[in-house]
């Protein structure tokens, strides 16, 4: 009773939205969103790039809460943002990084107009029925977004949505039309020469446990596989969008390209067991990493790594609208002849010169060979 009498008191406190208009969010639900959007919370600190490509000027001053979960995953991005903006830090945190830690009502006392959630991911989401009905009754619009759950599909989507709900639609535009050709150059590719998919294997975080072997396959990076004219072995053993196999079924079913994903930066101390790539990050140690990661038990013994064809890849282009980056370096380890005229490097720095308002230079993606 206490904490409703506190939300009570809290709405009063919201500023009027004014007159309003209708989106339609990527949950497909028809949202009243004021004509003049000047107050948002975000449910993923990770979506800041994403405002930024739409607000380059200043992605902050709309900005009104976060989750914490920016500097704890990606502490080099954040500190890139956080010197280009020194008032980043000075936002409210609603949470840390996982969706039970949201505070609704530290939320509230933001005063947010908007709240820009994932329609499934790590912040609140469409599963989380009491944030939504309290922010709703607060009278704060809820958009859902998705970077992650189906990326190839809802990323122009996201952006559109993004573009019209801030004013922005002319930044929108010019993104995904960059986007959607980067795409096409693999797709387009893959259907008039039809080659013959390559079998490959997607560990996830490599080195953040003990075990082995974590992958994504329906969803997030295992839609990349796809895209690039792969088959992703996980998928015929696991129902979701991720899961874990044993080392013994991946010897037992060897990949023709293994690709694992880096969560380690470039604070992250030298004799880390993770892999290590992103802004910051030098490429050859990069490369060192990569192969003392494969050095492992078991893996080591993979045709895929003995003959070279091992690569690893920025974890965090499983939820970046940058992921079609992802798709191209991939698309060139899956069909090396096909794609030898990509340059996934230089549509990267491309992308970020043209889009986003800060340096974020290192090393996104390595190959054992």
């Amino acid at each position: 009773m206490r904490l409703l009498g506190i939300l009570a008191f809290l709405i009063l406190l919201l500023p009027s939205a004014g007159t309003g208009r209708e989106v339609v969010d990527l949950a497909g639900r028809k949202v009243s969103v004021p004509d003049k959007v000047e107050r948002i919370i975000i449910g993923e600190g990770r979506y800041l790039p994403a405002l930024a490509i739409l607000d380059r000027g200043d992605p902050v001053a709309r900005l009104v809460g976060m989750m914490g979960d920016y500097e704890a995953v990606d502490p080099v991005s954040y500190a890139r943002y956080r010197e280009r903006f020194p008032a980043l830090d000075k936002v409210k945190r609603i949470g840390r990084n996982t969706r039970d830690s949201f505070s609704i009502e530290q939320a509230i006392t933001a005063s947010p107009q908007v709240a820009i959630f994932s329609l499934y991911g790590h912040g609140p989401d469409t599963r989380s029925g009491e944030v939504i009905r309290a922010l709703e009754a607060a009278g704060v619009a809820i958009v859902f977004i998705d970077f992650r759950n189906d990326p190839l599909v809802n990323t122009p989507r996201s952006l559109e949505l993004l573009g019209t709900l801030l004013g922005r639609e002319a930044e929108a535009a010019e993104f995904i039309s960059v986007w959607r050709a980067a795409l096409a150059a693999v797709t387009e590719r893959l259907a008039s020469a039809r080659p013959k998919p390559t079998r490959v294997f997607v560990e996830s975080r490599v080195g953040l446990g003990m075990g082995c072997c974590e992958t994504m396959t329906r969803g997030m990076m295992g839609r990349f596989v796809t895209a690039a004219g792969g088959v992703n072995i996980a998928e015929d053993i696991l129902p979701g969008e991720a899961g874990v196999v044993s080392l013994e079924w991946l010897i037992s079913n060897p990949p023709e390209v293994y690709i694992g994903t880096a969560i380690g930066s470039g604070l992250q101390h030298d004799e880390a067991p993770w892999l290590a790539l992103g802004p910051g990050v030098e490429a050859a140690a990069s490369r060192e990493r990569l192969a003392r990661s494969m050095a492992r038990t078991g893996i080591a013994g993979l045709d895929a790594v003995r003959d070279g064809r091992a690569h690893a890849v920025w974890h965090h282009f499983y939820n970046s609208p940058f992921n079609v980056v992802a798709v191209q370096a991939f698309a060139q380890w899956l069909h090396p002849q096909l794609f030898a005229d990509l340059d996934p490097k230089a549509l990267l720095a491309t992308m970020q010169q043209r889009f986003q308002p800060v340096s974020l230079d290192g090393t996104y993606w390595t190959s054992l060979r």
